[in-house]
């Protein structure tokens, strides 16, 4: 207790400039210690913030280092949280697969939530993490996982069932940030665990006509305000420049001329799919797309809606809804890579608060049913749509099975 209020401490792992922790905090939650192998957003912590980092690869870290330095007892452990990089397990030799599995950064957050055992947690990733499959797993895994191994999102039926395992109910699916508030149409996946039943998902506060929710998508002109001349960004190839200063706000390479469309793609004029990242300038009057770890990148430019350059850093951060007095260590590309490998903050505030308020019993458990909108634009992404699905592709690839044996 502190104050005469409850203290609900937060295990962070994989914590990297603290994007989700910075949201959970504002939702009410105190971040205990932050576990994260990046030397550079380990700088970025300490930078900001007296909270204890323990700096290495979780595979190395055991749950009683983690607990010493957060000053907690098992006990005192609110919730677990963190965004473990989302990898299929090795299909090498049995030994080589054995140690990539206990090495494997997925497995090694369901041992610290498992050694913990707290209330709640909170598991992070990119909407890829639907569509993983497991690839091998080790011999005492075989007769539950063995047949399913190669079949995508069989990755998400394995932390299911293995949370289940652990007493959990969950509640996921892809949620688009922009729904709930943040300038960016960002889409990451979010596993509510609960050991005190299933966690209803968060309606959409926010939706593209505000008809539906009585707010319109927050734009990167409002994220943008009160922001001066800036100087921190990385500068147009003089290729890009060249075609990027034909645009205005909102367009790309296809509303170039047609006579220079094909010159400036080249090889790339030929790929299939959309390809609106090429020569892309924001607009003001929309979220941006995606963040990603650099602004500069040929198939995913994010260059500035009426000046010649990228985003730049406090762009990138307003976006992401870091703080301005939110200080990131490192070179400029390393920055960057930062912010754009981060929750957005106002992602984890709602994620935050969503616990919260279930714990605290102040929710509507019909609002799932009452939803205008969807969580994002992809279908079947939510568990109680995504579990039963997946069961019935395994059915069906047993029944494939024994017809081919037969």
């Amino acid at each position: 207790m502190v104050n005469g209020k409850a203290k609900y401490n937060v295990v962070s792992l994989f914590s990297g400039a603290m994007g989700l922790d910075l949201g959970l905090e504002q939702a009410g939650l105190h971040t205990a210690v932050c576990v994260e192998m990046d030397k550079l957003a380990c700088q970025t912590i300490r930078e900001n913030t007296s909270i204890p980092v323990i700096e290495g690869d979780i595979s190395k870290i055991s749950t009683d280092e983690i607990l010493l330095a957060a000053k907690l007892k098992r006990k005192d452990v609110f919730m677990v949280v963190g965004g473990p990089p989302c990898q299929a397990f090795s299909t090498a030799g049995k030994r080589l697969s054995l140690q990539d599995f206990r090495g494997n950064v997925i497995v090694n957050y369901l041992r610290v939530v498992e050694e913990i055992a707290p209330p709640y947690f909170i598991l992070e990733n990119v909407r890829g993490m639907l569509s993983t499959p497991l690839n091998a797993v080790p011999s005492e895994y075989e007769n539950e996982y063995g047949s399913m191994t190669t079949i995508p999102g069989s990755i998400v039926y394995f932390l299911w069932n293995e949370f289940r395992k652990m007493g959990y109910e969950l509640s996921f699916t892809l949620f688009n940030s922009a729904n709930y508030g943040v300038p960016q149409i960002r889409e990451r996946v979010i596993i509510f665990g609960s050991k005190k039943g299933r966690i209803p998902l968060p309606s959409p506060t926010h939706s593209e006509t505000g008809i539906e929710t009585g707010k319109k998508w927050v734009t990167i002109s409002e994220a943008f305000k009160g922001l001066g001349k800036q100087d921190q960004y990385f500068e147009l190839t003089e290729r890009m420049k060249r075609f990027v200063g034909m645009l205005k706000e909102g367009e790309n390479w296809t509303d170039l001329p047609k006579e220079l469309q094909k010159e400036a793609m080249g090889k790339s004029f030929e790929l299939n799919g959309g390809k609106t990242g090429f020569y892309r300038r924001l607009a003001f009057n929309r979220p941006s797309p995606t963040l990603l770890t650099s602004p500069v990148m040929n198939a995913t430019l994010l260059a500035h809606p009426t000046e010649l350059r990228s985003l730049s850093v406090q762009e990138y951060a307003r976006i992401q809804q870091f703080p301005d007095s939110w200080r990131l260590k490192g070179k400029l590309v390393d920055i960057f890579k930062q912010i754009g490998n981060a929750v957005p903050t106002g992602l984890g505030f709602v994620a935050g608060r969503t616990i919260l308020d279930f714990h605290k019993g102040d929710f509507d458990p019909q609002r799932e049913r009452k939803n205008r909108i969807p969580y994002s634009r992809y279908l079947g992404c939510s568990d109680f749509e995504f579990i039963q699905n997946f069961k019935g592709l395994l059915q069906k690839n047993k029944q494939q099975e024994l017809n081919f044996s037969s």
